[in-house]
């Protein structure tokens, strides 16, 4: 998303030639018409003017006069290839991204979802667990590096990050670690950089975050490294960069279902009986995202599960967001999964 998107705000209040030097200065073909709380109220594009004044509409009139008043929008969270695939059907070149409460938080360009991402954004990839559940086939082999359509979890993984823009990685290791750093060397068989770190002891996700060397002011994807999904990320580093949250949780929703009849009541009279019901809850889908200042936070490195470090930045009243992944997702921890991974082959390992 655009960072420079309040360059083409305006006020309901705004004259018709001011929002045209707008659209002058900032460089785009259309302006988001907002209140003081940044609520998209419509949109005017150069052709909405261009027809006021065919119009013989007064350059002195209200932009609110003129303007689409039910715009084309996308939620946060909302992938690139369904954003492009509204702009492509409505013929737009720009659209509003809203929060859930209709809020401006950025404003796509067909420009930019066609153009080629680069993120600067460190990606840190698990990869040092023993795969207990999977044994006898991890005797051998740590299981990121499990083959699923032709190639090893992890490399797929990677891949994904390679076709998303992203360039910089680390990869935290431990168990049969030569086998991983063999395979993935520096990274420049994908044109990309790939650094190590070594878990003398198994810190968990969280502490293993302490072992990093460097922080940037970026904040970074961490992903377990047996987690197939063909997740947008792009969409999930702006969700976190919208939210101004510390950290982001992907999430994916788990049914349960009760295989018997639930019977309700109070004291010994029965109020209900509801058949084999179906509950749905929220679990932790092992990608994340943190900010810098949670990095800092676990040095130096301590054995920490990342849920005990997401309950020290709730505790530390920092904000946690979760983004709901509705794409392909697949965590690869027993052989069920791993044969359903092999079921899917190379497309549900999200080649590209």
């Amino acid at each position: 998303m655009q960072q420079t998107w309040r360059d083409a705000l305006v006020t309901p209040e705004a004259t018709m030639g001011q929002v045209l030097r707008v659209l002058d200065d900032a460089g785009i073909r259309m302006v988001m018409v907002a209140d003081a709380t940044d609520r998209l109220l419509g949109v005017v594009t150069d052709g909405d003017i261009r027809r006021a004044l065919l119009r013989r509409v007064d350059l002195d009139a209200k932009i609110s006069d003129v303007m689409n008043s039910h715009p084309h929008t996308a939620k946060v969270g909302e992938s690139r290839e369904s954003i492009r695939a509204k702009m492509e059907h409505h013929s737009l070149l720009h659209v509003p991204i809203l929060d859930n409460d209709g809020r401006i938080v950025g404003l796509e360009t067909y420009h930019h979802l066609t153009a080629s991402p680069v993120r600067d954004n460190w990606v840190f990839l698990m990869a040092g667990g023993f795969g207990t559940r999977l044994r006898p086939l991890t005797d051998d082999c740590p299981k990121p590096m499990l083959p699923v359509g032709g190639k090893p979890i992890l490399q797929s993984i990677l891949e994904s990050f390679v076709a998303a823009g992203f360039r910089r990685f680390y990869i935290s290791v431990h168990y049969l670690s030569e086998l991983i750093k063999t395979h993935f060397g520096d990274g420049s068989r994908w044109g990309v950089t790939i650094r190590y770190v070594e878990e003398a002891t198994p810190l968990g996700t969280g502490g293993a975050l302490g072992l990093l060397p460097e922080v940037d002011v970026e904040p970074v994807i961490v992903m377990n490294g047996d987690v197939l999904t063909q997740l947008d990320f792009n969409a999930l580093m702006d969700f976190h960069l919208a939210q101004q949250s510390a950290m982001t949780i992907c999430v994916r929703e788990y049914e349960m279902q009760v295989p018997f009849g639930v019977v309700e009541g109070e004291d010994t009279t029965v109020r209900k009986i509801v058949e084999k019901p179906v509950h749905r809850f929220f679990v932790n889908a092992g990608i994340y995202v943190v900010s810098p200042e949670v990095v800092r936070h676990t040095h130096p490195p301590r054995r920490l599960d990342m849920p005990d470090l997401i309950e020290e930045m709730i505790g530390r009243s920092n904000r946690v967001s979760m983004f709901p992944i509705h794409e392909y997702w697949l965590d690869v921890g027993r052989p069920d999964d791993y044969a359903s991974a092999q079921r899917g082959g190379g497309k549900d390992a999200g080649e590209s």
